[in-house]
């Protein structure tokens, strides 16, 4: 990690969920850090989730649909941590340009700044396990058939099939993380635009019962998000990951409602319920799903370090203290 210390990191989407726990990270591994957010409501910036950090990081009121300024932000830079992204699946279904324009476009435009200006700059783009669709085996490895489900998946494969791409033709190096549920301090909360698990940490923290889908049995993994930066950070400093895509997964495997019942006993008076599917989720579920990591353990050396029970604790630790700035303004 110490290959980072004076080095020159853009972070996309940096004010948001994942991007600012990586800022915090890199500051600690002495990295000058810009971070580029838009700051649309609907989206996940908060300013936060760098409320610790902020003298020390540089920030960009931006949208990355804009190329004029995504080109003149990625001159100079190291290292781009391309996290900007709308998340949230019915979303895309709903308003589907929208999706295109933030998930494929503005990647498309960004690599093209990156061609332009700083070829030699490293980039990791985050992906997602959402673009597999239904599986046909568990756990689902690299070499699964791709078909999404959604809007969002496919314009999600566009994004990092153009990483992956100019990494072959324009030897921009780059690589993608097929994210899985990662979860921690700073996740959306307010909504489940990001992952249902932040809606329901906000109803057991407000006394409300957490909803689950369905039976409850569909299988799912989890990351802390101390874990998935620890992989940005390791797929950002190896070189050996350039032109490659990579799931990450833990193997703590679990359904939600055996989540639901590790969740519940750490809220005075928390309880679940099972409810039916809304139908426009009903037509975009995946069933059960857990990933095969182990390309990226063999080629990097990850693994989740973090399990499941203690960071489900410190999340809802975090969000007892801290409901005023994630959903509860006027609090």
């Amino acid at each position: 990690m110490n290959l980072y210390r004076d080095t020159q990191v853009l972070i996309t989407g940096g004010l948001g969920f994942i991007g600012s726990n990586l800022a915090r990270r890199m500051v600690e591994l002495g990295a000058r850090v810009t971070l580029v957010d838009s700051l649309i409501p609907m989206y996940g910036g908060n300013l936060r989730n760098i409320v610790d950090i902020e003298d020390r990081v540089r920030v960009n009121v931006c949208d990355v649909r804009d190329p004029f300024a995504i080109e003149y932000l990625v001159r100079g830079q190291d290292f781009l941590f391309n996290l900007a992204g709308q998340t949230s699946h019915i979303d895309s279904m709903n308003n589907p340009q929208t999706d295109l324009d933030i998930n494929a476009s503005a990647q498309l435009s960004i690599l093209e700044a990156c061609r332009r200006v700083n070829s030699k700059l490293k980039v990791v783009f985050a992906s997602t396990r959402q673009l597999y669709g239904k599986p046909d085996y568990l756990p689902v490895d690299e070499a699964h058939p791709i078909r999404p489900v959604d809007v969002n998946g496919i314009n999600k494969l566009a994004g990092e099939w153009y990483h992956l791409l100019y990494n072959n033709v324009h030897g921009i190096r780059a690589c993608a993380l097929r994210l899985t549920n990662t979860y921690g301090p700073g996740m959306r909360v307010k909504d489940a635009r990001q992952t249902f698990l932040g809606i329901w940490v906000r109803r057991l923290i407000e006394g409300k019962p957490i909803q689950i889908f369905g039976d409850g049995m569909q299988l799912r993994d989890f990351n802390y998000v101390d874990d998935c930066v620890e992989a940005l950070l390791l797929a950002g400093a190896n070189d050996a990951t350039n032109g490659k895509v990579y799931n990450l997964g833990s193997e703590e495997v679990v359904n939600l409602r055996q989540l639901a019942e590790m969740l519940v006993p750490l809220q005075p008076g928390g309880t679940f319920e099972l409810v039916p599917f809304p139908p426009e989720r009903k037509a975009i579920d995946i069933g059960d799903y857990y990933s095969d990591f182990s390309l990226f353990r063999r080629e990097t050396g990850w693994v989740p370090k973090i399990g499941l029970a203690e960071g489900l604790k410190r999340t809802l630790d975090f969000y007892r203290t801290e409901y005023a700035h994630y959903w509860d303004e006027h609090a």
